[in-house]
């Protein structure tokens, strides 16, 4: 009867580590398509545009929730004098979010 228990609490515990993970690929990719909007509205292209969405991957990395993301891209958007608000970057990420999940899920189910 341990062993039992014991085994249900591993799965439990293995599908809640896969759920963390496709949650953290999920987030990361949303990050990086919302840097490579941004990089199009600022005008920046190819490696470059790469590099800032890759930044914007990088700052999420400071704190818990999008904070982190919000102040750096909100000062980028200051800094290009870039017609974007904070309610549209807000509801360009909600938007992201939903669409990188489903990239990733995607990813999963043909690898």
């Amino acid at each position: 009867m341990a062993d039992g228990f014991k085994k249900r609490e591993k799965g439990e515990e293995r599908k809640f580590e896969m759920v963390q993970q496709f949650l953290f690929k999920a987030q990361n990719r949303r990050n990086k398509l919302l840097g490579l909007w941004l990089a199009e509205i600022f005008g920046i292209t190819g490696d470059a545009a790469q590099a800032y969405a890759k930044e914007v991957v990088i700052v999420d990395m400071d704190e818990p929730g999008d904070e982190d993301v919000m102040r750096k891209v909100m000062a980028d958007i200051n800094k290009h004098k870039a017609p974007v608000t904070e309610d549209q970057v807000r509801k360009k990420l909600a938007e992201l979010e939903s669409f990188a999940m489903m990239q990733v899920k995607a990813e999963e189910k043909s690898a």
